[in-house]
């Protein structure tokens, strides 16, 4: 087995030391309350007494339940006039009351004790009547006053003739002021604000307690072993508030700081060795690895501020979105470790977090396996759909165990559709991840690969038999890849365009050309070979036209590497050449890098060789591919690219296998007999 050799260099720690630098500064400045419960489950800790004094804050129900009492109970805020009571008890002065003028002092001594209480309009609310309290201002300050101290215009009318009856007067008091007008003199001097009503009455829908109540030091909270009730749930969330916000943390501030760097670390660490422990050649391409490693931190970030707004609004969160951003770039070997790699910071700093790692950690791997079928268009709400569907299984997984009783969550059942939407309302900045870091997506590959492009078409059109070639040649890296563990998609797409090239001049290569004409008959060795030649500059031309990925362009520069066209080589040697001169037949690429590109450096090969046999017997096919192995090795084209002798080794046997699937011997049809026998 080969060795894997440890990364070196800075692009591999410097990346890694700035990722850990963001991490350490995004982690909690206070202790953490080290305890996880949940309602109707068992306290499996120890007995919690209280270190401290705190309040014990209202739930969420609670508060609603208080600010709908509060706006149902509207106070009216009223304005005391003076000069109202003024002007009707000077009026009384003029009243005409016949023979009864000796009534007038006791007329304004009544009105005097009614309207220093107050009178009210009978006609300002409809709903007045149910009132106990009003707000009246008097002398610059308002106070509360129940509306049975206060008069309404009907009230104190009565009060004035119950109180003039009472002296025993030998007349109809009624009628006496009623015709003298005693009774017009009593109006209201209590004055609606309406505007100070509303005011006041938005204050104290606004400004409720959030707390009702205190734990002292030392009162038992919850014993080992006691199921967490709704009330016990509530002390639980008060003292871990109070813990975190204030008293979280009593000990050294370094010995807290230090303890952040190594949490911090740990989660860096991981991920170091995960990337090594299952594709070590990310560490070599400094573009995917740097990719890697920003989704990574853009999972631990969402879970460090979404959890800080409040632990409900984790279930916005689509992390299933981290999944399929890595799917999009790396092989699901890489991509499943990865994932559960970056959902650790919900252990660490979630509320539940053991409920949505396993929440996230299902729905992940459901988003990943749906992705592959449905990636396109559409499609991928379909993906959106079984992402939810995982989500809400698991949340219900979880009530289950809990206990359904009185469940009424359905803001968090909300906020999991919409998290599950955002995994698709957010795929698209996929397209601007791959600009920022020159990658391709396996989306884009997907798109590269289907031959009714335009320039697959144009390649079709003007040079078929190279177009036919580019196919044979991709069946064949397919199989390769797939046998090695490289990259199907990439090679796919790089074995379609290799040969982009020889669309500036078909005939110039013998797949293209056409009975009863030869390109090369009348040129030199040496001109054939820099026309033959020329199809690798021409491809790339072409390639930066059409703007194709850097990483196909690589596929045109290396499946010839810096060999000969040996054809025309030998038969310049044979014409009397200098072989000094060997160069001006070679091609100007360089030699492969990757798996993939090795792959197609020897399937093109082989698929063109492989055509040159008469006889395509087990033991002719395997010596032509030891050959072409043996020769680009000694050639020196596998001395740059990251495969090993293992790899070359199955490399050799799957070919075999194709090129003997390909041209078996196949049954001579016989010809068909006439009914004379003939």
């Amino acid at each position: 087995m080969d060795k894997v050799r440890f990364p070196h260099g800075y692009k591999v720690y410097l990346p890694l030391a700035v990722l850990f630098v963001f991490i350490f500064l995004f982690m909690p400045r206070t202790g953490n309350f080290k305890y996880d419960y949940k309602k109707g489950s068992p306290w499996m800790y120890e007995t919690l007494i209280s270190q401290f004094d705190f309040p014990i804050l209202k739930t969420a129900a609670q508060l609603q339940e208080e600010r709908e009492k509060a706006g149902s109970g509207v106070i009216p805020y009223y304005r005391y006039s003076e000069g109202v009571a003024d002007e009707k008890m000077h009026a009384v002065e003029s009243a005409n009351l016949g023979d009864y003028n000796y009534l007038r002092p006791a007329i304004q001594k009544i009105m005097a004790e009614i309207y220093s209480r107050g009178v009210v309009s009978e006609l300002e609310d409809g709903s007045g009547n149910t009132w106990s309290v009003i707000y009246i201002q008097k002398d610059k300050r308002a106070s509360k006053y129940p509306v049975s101290e206060t008069y309404r215009v009907s009230e104190a009318r009565a009060r004035l003739l119950s109180e003039l009856r009472r002296r025993n007067i030998d007349c109809d008091v009624d009628s006496l002021c009623r015709y003298s007008g005693v009774y017009d003199l009593i109006v209201p001097n209590l004055e609606f604000d309406p505007q100070t009503t509303e005011l006041i009455h938005d204050e104290s829908v606004d400004y409720i307690s959030p707390t009702s109540g205190v734990v002292n030091t030392g009162q038992l909270i919850v014993s080992h072993g006691e199921i967490v009730t709704a009330e016990i749930e509530q002390l639980l969330d008060s003292y871990k508030a109070e813990y975190e916000n204030s008293l979280g943390y009593t000990g050294s501030q370094f010995l807290l700081w230090g303890g952040n760097a190594l949490l911090a670390f740990a989660l860096v660490f991981i991920l170091f060795f995960t990337i090594f422990y299952t594709n070590p050649n990310i560490f070599s391409e400094f573009n995917r690895y740097c990719y890697l490693l920003v989704v990574f931190f853009i999972a631990v970030l969402a879970t460090y501020v979404v959890e800080r707004t409040g632990h409900e609004n984790m279930y916005l969160v689509p992390f299933s979105l981290i999944a399929l951003y890595l799917v999009a770039f790396f092989r699901t070997k890489v991509v499943y470790p990865v994932y559960m790699v970056s959902l650790l910071p919900l252990l660490l700093f979630a509320h539940n977090g053991i409920e949505l790692f396993i929440m996230y950690l299902v729905a992940g791997v459901t988003a990943i396996f749906s992705f592959r079928y449905f990636h396109k268009g559409w499609q991928q709400f379909v993906t959106a759909f079984f992402v939810l569907l995982s989500l809400l299984t698991t949340f219900f997984m979880f009530r289950l165990i809990a206990g359904m009783k009185g469940f009424n969550d359905y803001q968090s059942l909300l906020y999991l559709s919409l998290g599950a939407f955002f995994s698709v309302a957010g795929y698209p900045l996929i397209y601007l991840f791959e600009r920022i870091f020159a990658l391709v997506s396996n989306s884009r590959l997907i798109e590269l690969s289907d031959t009714n492009n335009k320039l697959l078409r144009e390649l079709a059109h003007k040079a078929p038999g190279t177009f036919q070639h580019s196919l044979q040649v991709m069946n064949m890296a397919d199989a390769a890849a797939r046998a090695i563990g490289a990259n199907v998609l990439l090679v796919r797409a790089g074995a379609l365009y290799h040969d982009i090239g020889k669309t500036a001049n078909p005939l110039c290569f013998i797949e293209n050309e056409t009975l009863g004409a030869h390109y090369h008959e009348g040129l030199s060795p040496s001109d054939s070979a820099k026309d033959i030649i020329r199809h690798v500059t021409d491809g790339l031309a072409i390639a930066e036209k059409a703007n194709l990925p850097g990483v196909i362009k690589e596929f045109i520069v290396t499946h010839h590497g810096n060999t000969c066209t040996a054809y025309f080589y030998n038969k310049y040697l044979e014409q009397g050449g200098n072989p000094a001169d060997a160069s001006d037949f070679c091609y100007k690429g360089h030699r492969p890098t990757t798996k993939e590109q090795i792959v197609l450096m020897l399937c093109d090969t082989l698929e063109a060789a492989s055509r040159t046999l008469k006889d395509f017997s087990q033991n002719n096919i395997s010596e032509l591919v030891e050959r072409i192995f043996r020769t680009k090795m000694q050639d020196g084209q596998f001395d740059d690219a990251d495969i090993s002798l293992k790899e070359l080794s199955i490399l050799k046997n799957v070919l075999k296998e194709y090129l003997m699937q390909v041209y078996h011997a196949r049954v001579v049809y016989p010809k068909r007999l006439s009914r004379n026998g003939k």
